[in-house]
């Protein structure tokens, strides 16, 4: 589940970038997979999904976003949910008292 508490504020401008997201153009369902999918069809949906994002103008805002709120679900500035998982473990938070 996301992190609520990390989520911005409802300010529209911290908003703002997702309006400017090439994602609105295509179908949801290439960057979220049904499920049970796997192998070379989820591999095939996620590719499709990164190649929108790798030409979105937008694309770093999406990633800070999903890796800030740990989303959990779908492909997030050209991250499947796995490479953002796989961030995480390798990007631990450092502690106040470090």
């Amino acid at each position: 589940m996301a992190e609520l508490s990390r989520l911005p504020g409802p300010v529209a401008d911290l908003w703002d970038w997702q309006l400017e997201g090439s994602c609105r153009q295509v179908n949801p369902d290439v960057f979220f997979h049904p499920e049970g999918e796997r192998g070379s069809a989820r591999r095939s949906r996620d590719a499709a999904a990164k190649e929108v994002c790798l030409a979105c103008p937008v694309l770093v805002q999406c990633r800070e976003h999903a890796l800030r709120v740990r989303e959990p679900y779908g492909v997030w500035g050209a991250m499947t949910e796995d490479e953002r998982e796989a961030w995480y473990a390798g990007h631990r938070p450092v502690s106040a008292a470090s």
